[in-house]
């Protein structure tokens, strides 16, 4: 059984067809600094036009960067009474406030399978562009239905407001939901909703309007056109176009802009090499 399952995963991941005139291809921006050496997330800023959040994964501090559109870092913020355990991917969003949007930090990384939560972590935007440390984070503890996972892509629907989050390592990748109307403190457990086809799935975003989905692996990008009144899940059952990528060394991020003009995509530094921002912009 699980032989077939395997070619019928093989299959349909074939099925993506590739499309170069959507965007355009890769264009780099500028060197990031090294301060992200290990750049794990990226998320446009809806306060800051042409900004965008990112961060390091484990073995940083627990510190949110703002860079602009050439990787400049324009900001640092550290927050307060959390720690980075293995933090992977930033989204934005709606929260409890009206009218204000808030940055989700996902501390979802899992290497081993061995942790029983996941942490959200949740702030208000800051509206200044300064260093600044908050102290007022709330947490959010996320346990999946099937066991400890690991996992690098977290995203935000801004229709519904709910939460999506991906494994990463299967043959076939978990797509869990949860809903984005929680307490500090509080604990919830995501539901599985399906089952898609993309392995190494290390980054996520979803258009500033709702409309459309990429997805990112070490190898691939794919993008899917949402229909109106569509779920998101129903979305990703559908077969997706597979964008043109210019290959990064640990590429683990992917956004975005919010005019929708074009996304971006950032890599890990190494030895050899900083990482570049690149900018796919649209057709």
């Amino acid at each position: 059984m699980r032989r077939s399952w395997i070619a019928v995963v093989w299959l349909m991941a074939c099925s993506a067809g590739t499309n170069s005139e959507l965007f355009l291809p890769g264009t780099d921006q500028g060197t990031i600094d090294k301060k992200l050496e290990e750049a794990s997330g990226l998320v446009a800023s809806a306060t800051h036009p042409g900004y965008f959040w990112t961060h390091n994964d484990s073995g940083h501090g627990a510190d949110l960067f703002l860079i602009d559109s050439q990787a400049k870092i324009a900001a640092r913020i550290s927050l307060g009474n959390v720690r980075n355990r293995d933090w992977e991917d930033i989204t934005l969003g709606p929260g409890p406030e009206p009218n204000k949007s808030y940055l989700y930090v996902g501390d979802i990384g899992d290497n081993n399978a061995r942790y029983p939560f996941k942490m959200i972590y949740r702030l208000a935007e800051p509206t200044e562009i300064e260093d600044v440390r908050i102290h007022q984070v709330d947490t959010l503890f996320l346990q999946l239905p099937d066991g400890a996972r690991d996992s690098e892509a977290l995203m935000i629907d801004p229709v519904l407001s709910d939460m999506f989050l991906f494994s990463k390592r299967e043959d076939s990748i978990r797509l869990y939901q949860f809903s984005n109307t929680w307490e500090s403190g509080d604990t919830l457990t995501a539901n599985l909703k399906i089952k898609i086809p993309y392995f190494n799935t290390v980054a996520a975003d979803i258009s500033a309007d709702g409309t459309e989905i990429l997805l990112k692996t070490y190898n691939h990008v794919f993008y899917w056109k949402r229909a109106a009144g569509e779920s998101v899940p129903e979305t990703l059952k559908s077969n997706p176009v597979q964008l043109n990528y210019k290959p990064e060394e640990q590429g683990e991020s992917i956004a975005w802009s919010r005019d929708g003009s074009g996304y971006y995509t950032l890599s890990e530094s190494n030895a050899h090499k900083r990482a570049e921002l690149l900018f796919y912009k649209r057709n």
